[in-house]
């Protein structure tokens, strides 16, 4: 099974966060990982699903647990 590469702004439409935030994001070294497709400051960048859902599941917070 092949696992889907999306592009910033299919990343916007199937979980809201727009490609400007993205790109802010891996400027700072933050958010999920991502492909370079090609080199220089223009270049491609691509995510893979199983990439997002992996960071989107290590930020959740579990409620209802032990006091901080």
């Amino acid at each position: 099974m092949t696992d889907t590469l999306l592009t910033p702004k299919q990343v916007q439409a199937d979980y809201g966060f727009s490609p400007q935030t993205l790109a802010n994001w891996r400027w700072m070294g933050l958010g999920p990982d991502y492909i370079k497709q090609t080199p220089g400051k223009g270049g491609r960048i691509k995510y893979r699903r199983s990439a997002i859902e992996a960071w989107l599941q290590a930020q959740t917070v579990e409620t209802g647990g032990r006091a901080a």
